[in-house]
């Protein structure tokens, strides 16, 4: 399979199974598209008059040995890997523990209905946290390197727990021969000096929440009155990121159809200084009024043109960041199994509840029919992990012929399910949004290597 496209005036050729990437000048290019399905008579003849036959018969004999040294057309080796997907051993190596389902903030589009997930309030006891790490320990198998996430709802609200929780996995490790890589999701209200310096010292990843530009930010992400919290927030994770040297953080934000125009938001965010940037695209119902939309796509993916753009300048002017969505490895990449099947959730990575109930991911708290079991027994409903140890890009139909495929690894399970009712279904806008990412990621890998 081959990806050919055309964007920021490079003529770019993806081979799909290979993961080879090809720049090539237009003749070569029009005679990839017409490699497949045509004789090389043919093709000379087609082309020949807007190139010339000798250039045309060039451009043949470079294509036909970029497929001789499988760099082009190459055949698809993996789909017989997924077969033992099902048989392997369940590891655990991460937790998402929802330490505090409640927030401080009203964000409209919380999937989590403003951090209450569903008007269940609670705050995670350090019992029932210390049961999940315990569970980690013992379902984690030779695996040394364990994740355990802090969320919410806004997890500082309960930063007591988080401190002696981080206390007692630093114990763990010494007797299990383990490494913990704790991180945290915060949306700053809290944030004051002690916390950031017990994250500097004990966090190996910190996300904080905004969405860009003040009007836009206050906009989705006010407090329970009313008032916007930009103000209160920005000069403190300015003041976090410069502590952390740039680095092993995100500032992470939402864009919707309010705000089209989002990577101005992009940009104002590396404007006030920050380094490591992720602003992604709002999931939700149709029916809600800042949903994408289909008609957005034109806008969006022109965005995203506009923003990769000015992410070569700004590289080439000494002034780059890094934008989440397109830092793709396009050299090895994450492992065969990884790329056929994503994040693990439901598998290699669990969500627990305040309560310690056992949740595929954060997104299907709540969901009843997704729950695995809890912190005491452990994974019950081997059922569904059977299910999600088979959700793959194979047994999802419209991955199959997608040219992503290799580099989403499928998609969110979650958006997925909530758009299809099945895992092994598709988003179809966020499908999109992820091609034109991966296109624009590619673009940026091309001109940067000139």
């Amino acid at each position: 399979m081959v990806h050919q496209y055309k964007n920021n005036g490079y003529d770019i050729v993806l081979d799909v199974n290979s993961g080879a990437i090809h720049v090539v000048d237009d003749v070569t290019y029009d005679v990839i598209a017409m490699y497949e399905g045509h004789t090389k008579e043919e093709i000379v003849d087609t082309l020949a008059s807007r190139y010339g036959r000798e250039e045309v018969c060039e451009a043949l004999e470079e294509v036909q040995t970029l497929v001789d040294q499988e760099e082009l057309f190459t055949k698809d080796t993996y789909e017989n890997y997924i077969m033992d997907f099902k048989k392997r051993p369940t590891v655990v190596k991460a937790l998402c523990l929802h330490i505090a389902h409640d927030c401080n903030l009203a964000c409209q589009y919380c999937f989590a209905e403003e951090g209450e997930y569903h008007g269940r309030r609670a705050l995670m006891s350090f019992e029932v946290g210390k049961a999940a790490l315990d569970f980690l320990i013992a379902n984690s198998g030779n695996r040394k390197n364990l994740e355990v996430d802090f969320f919410g709802g806004e997890p500082l609200m309960n930063w007591q727990v988080v401190k002696d929780l981080v206390a007692y996995g630093r114990e763990q490790e010494k007797i299990h021969d383990k490494k913990f890589r704790f991180t945290l999701t915060t949306n700053g209200v809290l944030l004051n000096d002690e916390i950031m310096e017990f994250c500097n010292r004990e966090m190996g990843n910190v996300v904080l929440s905004i969405d860009g530009r003040k009007e836009v930010h206050d906009k989705m992400r006010p407090f329970r009155k009313g008032a916007g919290s930009y103000d209160l927030i920005v000069p403190k994770f300015q003041q976090f990121a410069e502590s952390r040297n740039q680095d092993k953080y995100y500032v992470r934000g939402t864009f919707t159809h309010y705000n089209p125009d989002f990577s101005q938001d992009v940009l104002h965010l590396a404007d006030l200084g920050f380094k490591q940037i992720s602003v992604e695209p709002v999931v939700a119902e149709p029916t809600e009024p800042y949903a994408i939309k289909e008609e957005d796509l034109p806008q969006l993916f022109e965005e995203y043109d506009k923003l990769a753009v000015e992410m070569v300048k700004r590289h080439k002017e000494g002034n780059d960041f890094n934008f989440f969505h397109f830092m793709i490895d396009l050299e090895g990449g994450p492992c065969v199994a990884k790329r056929l099947s994503g994040c693990g959730s439901g598998t290699e990575y669990l969500a627990v509840t305040p309560w310690g109930d056992f949740y595929p991911c954060h997104q299907f708290v709540g969901n009843e029919k997704f729950l695995l079991g809890n912190v005491d027994e452990g994974v019950t409903n081997t059922e569904i992990r059977d299910e999600f140890k088979c959700c793959n890009v194979y047994a999802k139909e419209k991955c199959r012929s997608c040219f992503a495929k290799f580099y989403c690894s499928g998609g969110c399970a979650a958006n997925a399910y909530n758009f299809t009712g099945d895992i092994c279904g598709a988003y179809d806008i966020g499908c999109e949004l992820q091609k034109k990412r991966i296109e624009c990621a590619i673009m940026i890998k091309a001109a940067l290597s000139e």
